[in-house]
């Protein structure tokens, strides 16, 4: 009986906000919360397609402003123009995007979503989704099948870019690794990510659009997925200063989500060691992206995160900065980019368990590890400068890479 009355109170919500939605702007703002409401007045101009034989727009959510640098990789192509878009939070972190819309206006107005579907229907040629997410918030209520089938209609090719958690399966992941944050976490938080990652393999199901992965662990939850990798502008974190110089080496870690990133079984290990002296531990969260290259020039080894068994924009961005990266990455990561690259992932293995060793031997054997370090930025400027991904993209755009 529960259920039903949760899925019947889930079904009046939707119907209730859809109904709002069909409201003259004036008028559905009124019906808003405070935090969501905007000023019908300020909803920006509808965005400008580029000049290009492809024009390509990628959105809207620029995760780790992975939507920017793409569009920039794609330019790569010949004949190629592209744009992302992003909604942008209260909890923005300041990424560069090329088109940008405050969250409550793409989220209610629907006169904003109606103009910038026909400015993207009539002038662009290629549309990339970003983690299943609606480009059009309520012109199309928020439903990326509708907003697919639209934009077909209109002779725009679509693709879908998967990020992570979107499309991440609990069940599947618990099954292969011991370390992974589902197990033993609160119930109620592991089911609603499966029944997210369910939901979006069910629209990539629909869509039946070529799916993109930004890390390779992402094809066991969608085999028929591409790696894209993601993107880095190794001059944003190219820094003069030695690594592991100090007599006591700086330890950065800033996880974006510390529950998905090991950070409490980690931080038992490194706040000992801090402790002894052997280290000094940083933790930061939630830097504006302006002031994270300062942050890894002035740190030695940055640990990543260790429970998913991947490497992320993180890594190759202390990578670019030749600090050592430590993390948990699974061989079948290891595998995959080198059968794409032919070369071997710089990041120095560790679990949870075997970190305190490592950090030890970090610091009797430092030549070893600043090799290792010294390898990052010939590793990013072979994967992660945008060439890779322009190469991987281009079939999609009918371009030649």
């Amino acid at each position: 009986m529960s259920r039903i009355v949760a899925s019947l109170t889930s079904k009046a919500r939707i119907a209730l906000r859809l109904a709002k939605a069909r409201l003259p702007d004036r008028l559905s703002v009124l019906t808003l919360a405070e935090q969501d409401r905007y000023d019908p007045a300020a909803i920006p101009d509808p965005i400008q397609p580029p000049e290009g034989n492809v024009r390509v727009m990628i959105g809207p959510a620029n995760f780790a402003g992975q939507g920017h640098a793409w569009a920039r990789a794609a330019e790569r192509l010949d004949g190629v123009a592209a744009l992302n878009m992003q909604y942008r939070s209260r909890a923005d972190y300041g990424f560069p995007a090329d088109y940008a819309v405050p969250e409550s206006i793409w989220s209610f107005s629907r006169r904003w979503g109606v103009r910038q579907r026909a400015a993207v229907g009539a002038g662009f040629t290629h549309v990339l989704y970003e983690a299943e997410r609606a480009l059009f918030g309520a012109a199309n209520d928020k439903i990326v099948t509708r907003e697919a089938r639209w934009l077909r209609r209109h002779g725009v090719n679509v693709g879908m870019i998967c990020h992570g958690t979107d499309i991440r399966l609990p069940s599947r992941h618990r099954e292969i690794d011991p370390y992974s944050p589902f197990h033993d976490a609160d119930p109620d938080w592991v089911a609603s990510l499966e029944a997210r990652a369910r939901a979006n393999h069910a629209v990539l199901d629909r869509v039946g659009a070529p799916v993109f992965v930004s890390t390779p662990e992402m094809v066991l939850d969608r085999p028929d997925a591409t790696w894209l990798p993601v993107v880095v502008h190794a001059d944003r974190w190219v820094t003069s200063a030695p690594v592991l110089s100090r007599e006591v080496p700086v330890v950065l870690h800033a996880p974006t989500n510390p529950q998905v990133k090991g950070t409490h079984r980690i931080e038992p290990v490194v706040d000992a060691l801090h402790g002894e002296g052997l280290i000094d531990y940083r933790r930061v969260i939630k830097v504006p992206a302006a002031e994270m290259p300062a942050l890894y020039a002035d740190a030695d080894i940055v640990l990543e995160q260790f429970a998913l068994g991947m490497y992320s924009v993180t890594a190759v961005e202390a990578m670019a900065a030749g600090r050592l990266v430590i993390a948990h990455v699974h061989e079948q990561v290891r595998d995959h980019v080198r059968e794409i690259t032919g070369l071997e992932i710089p990041v120095v293995s560790a679990t949870p368990d075997t970190l305190d060793a490592v950090l030890r031997d970090v610091r009797k054997n430092r030549e070893q590890y600043q090799e290792i370090a010294a390898r990052g930025p010939e590793f990013v400027d072979a994967v992660h400068n945008g060439d890779l991904a322009a190469r991987v993209l281009a079939p999609f755009l009918g371009a030649t890479a």
